[in-house]
């Protein structure tokens, strides 16, 4: 099979969307020179951009499709098929493989489908490929990468990559002179959505407190939408000099986080474009959470030693110690 226009589906969360860049880039290097579109959700879309693994984006707000007005969800789901049937895909990929996605697959024509095998959420029946099935003990990245056994694709990279445009590092470079951020500069992500997979904003002050005490680093506090009210506790509990970053878009939020010394934070998106992007990366993970979807990069470290809120300050301080370390060395 030597498809010539591609239609890849991987619609997730936005680590989900990073952890799926080897698979992409892997389909990328096997069909050079076919035409490969990549439907996304509209969080998402910056990170596949960045990526450049594809010629083309189909980008669609899911979220609005779920919590919005019902009869335009429909007519946003009859304008997106019929955008998918124009385009005349021959090969569909749907690596997350959702039941509505693999439909949508089924209807967009291509001769040839490829759906990722999971229990109890895809439609095997409408794929013409057959993949292994899903190993839920394997990491995410690997088992992106086992549904394009079928194709002869192996032996591929599991490390996510993406590097921050031009434009953005010269935005990124004025902010952090505005806000007068030379030298060393730590990283904190203190948000995670879930309050439940959030380490205390009291261990995340204590952390900078003590990597930043002998005053050769400081600390860079990042709050996305959902962390806005931390903002006043952040600026009660952390260092005096402490900076706090917010209403970044992705793109600049990736080359942010390009130009630190090390992020240390929770299991949430953000830590997933700080791995990918050649940051180390230190995760604070409870202990009974999976680590299949955890960071993958150069260097990640996670601190999982006890149920989130009892994991000392210690641990954290000694694993980014160790990180730093091994930077500077090269």
């Amino acid at each position: 099979m030597t498809p010539a226009n591609i239609l890849i589906i991987v619609f997730g969360q936005l680590g989900d969307v990073v952890l799926s860049l080897p698979a992409l880039r892997a389909v990328r290097q096997h069909f050079p020179d076919a035409r490969i579109t990549i439907a996304v959700g509209t969080a998402c879309a910056a990170v596949i951009e960045l990526a450049q693994v594809s010629d083309a984006m189909i980008v669609v707000d899911r979220v609005a499709l779920r919590d919005g007005n019902r009869v335009e969800s429909v007519r946003q789901i009859v304008r997106h098929v019929r955008d998918v049937r124009r385009r005349r895909f021959d090969f569909v990929i749907d690596l997350h493989s959702l039941s509505e996605t693999n439909l949508l697959g089924f209807v967009s024509g291509a001769s040839h489908r490829l759906y990722a095998h999971r229990r109890r959420r895809s439609l095997d029946w409408l794929s013409t490929l057959t993949p292994p099935r899903e190993d839920l003990q394997k990491h995410l990245t690997e088992r992106y990468l086992d549904v394009l056994v079928p194709l002869g694709i192996a032996g591929a990279s599991t490390v996510p990559q993406i590097a921050p445009r031009a434009d953005d590092v010269a935005f990124v470079e004025h902010l952090w002179q505005e806000r007068g951020l030379n030298g060393t500069v730590l990283g904190v992500f203190p948000g995670a959505g879930n309050e439940s997979r959030r380490w205390p904003l009291a261990s995340f002050a204590a952390l900078a407190d003590q990597l930043t005490a002998d005053g050769r680093a400081r600390t860079a506090v990042f709050l996305g939408p959902e962390e806005e009210q931390l903002a006043s506790e952040v600026r009660t509990r952390f260092p005096a000099t402490t900076v706090i970053v917010d209403r970044l878009t992705v793109h600049q939020l990736v080359a942010a986080l390009a130009r630190l010394a090390v992020l240390v934070g929770n299991d949430t998106g953000p830590m997933h474009l700080a791995a990918a992007v050649g940051t180390p990366v230190v995760i604070v993970l409870d202990q009974r959470a999976p680590t299949q979807f955890v960071p993958r990069g150069a260097h990640v470290h996670a601190v999982n030693p006890a149920p989130l809120g009892e994991i000392a300050v210690g641990d954290v301080v000694t694993a980014t110690r160790r990180l730093l370390v091994m930077r500077a060395a090269g």
